[in-house]
């Protein structure tokens, strides 16, 4: 389940909500990850819950002049995957969900990203998890300060996509099929 986006997970720069006059370079974002949280969210048994991911690794590079050129890349530790209830954590890792002994790691890459209004951005890229590659849109906001940015969005799709469930849980019968990818980033510009 994708900081995103890098669920994903992205951060882009908005030159004060107008266009940017200068020749700025690409520049590197370093997420940081104490105020930072990678989530998702399911139902079972007709309830919602709530996780997150504890490791994952954001890569995002960005011309603040030329937003829709920036790049973003995330990798997700699926073993990282926390909800805290005991069984559902335990079964995350086994091969009907994650398998994470054959696919230990979900990546999301970017290929499109533009503004849609204000500080409203779509990313559009492709999610591979379990080695099945599907495109993905990430809808977030973007707010900059100077050299922070704060990014807060997510992605909506289906596990069944990726073949996350197997056997019993296929069906969607017991575990819903949408799941929401969530991510809260605060980034740095690198020096």
């Amino acid at each position: 389940m994708m900081s995103v986006l890098k669920p994903f997970v992205p951060v882009l720069l908005l030159c004060g909500g107008i266009a940017c006059q200068t020749t700025a370079q690409a520049a590197s974002w370093q997420v940081e990850k104490d105020h930072s949280q990678l989530g998702f969210a399911g139902t079972q048994t007709g309830s919602a819950f709530k996780g997150v991911f504890t490791r994952y690794e954001p890569t995002i590079t960005l011309d603040p002049a030329a937003p829709e050129k920036a790049h973003i890349e995330l990798t997700i530790d699926l073993a990282s995957a926390k909800t805290g209830d005991t069984q559902r954590d335990t079964a995350l890792p086994g091969s009907d969900w994650f398998d994470i002994a054959h696919f230990p790691k979900a990546h999301f890459v970017s290929t499109s990203i533009r503004q849609i209004s204000g500080d409203h951005y779509e990313a559009v890229g492709t999610l591979t998890l379990r080695d099945l590659s599907h495109p993905v849109t990430l809808d977030f906001t973007l707010h900059i300060d100077g050299s922070k940015a704060h990014a807060q969005g997510q992605a909506a799709f289906s596990r069944a996509l990726f073949g996350v469930g197997q056997g019993p849980w296929a069906s969607g019968q017991w575990v819903g099929l949408p799941v929401t990818v969530t991510f809260d980033f605060v980034a740095d510009q690198a020096p």
